[in-house]
């Protein structure tokens, strides 16, 4: 019977550690100018997968807090790129971009991301 719960602890123990190591925290440069933008970009990662999603207006940084085996870093940026906002791996495609409220476009320096 001993050994039974011991079992039982120790499988408990590794499948709770296994289900926390999917959670993951990233911070990503993602460009825009001002609270529009903020909620733009937020709004776009309302997504199965992503738990939390905060983007900085004035460092340009988005922390988000996401479940790695129902989205992936890659697809977080591609949701914000569709959304019209440059990241740091993606470009938006122009014409993402072009809808965007005027003072919502940010200086673009590159557009040689995807």
């Amino acid at each position: 019977m001993n050994s039974l719960r011991s079992l039982l602890v120790v499988g408990l123990t590794f499948l709770g550690s296994a289900v926390f190591a999917q959670s993951k925290t990233d911070k990503i440069k993602v460009s825009g100018n001002c609270g529009m933008c903020k909620k733009r970009i937020e709004t776009a990662l309302k997504v199965e997968g992503v738990n939390t999603a905060v983007w900085d207006v004035k460092s340009k940084i988005l922390t988000v807090s996401y479940d790695s085996a129902k989205i992936t870093a890659d697809n977080i940026q591609q949701k914000i790129a569709a959304a019209g906002h440059d990241t740091q791996k993606i470009t938006a495609k122009q014409e993402n971009y072009s809808k965007l409220p005027s003072c919502c476009q940010y200086d673009r320096k590159s557009t040689d991301k995807k």
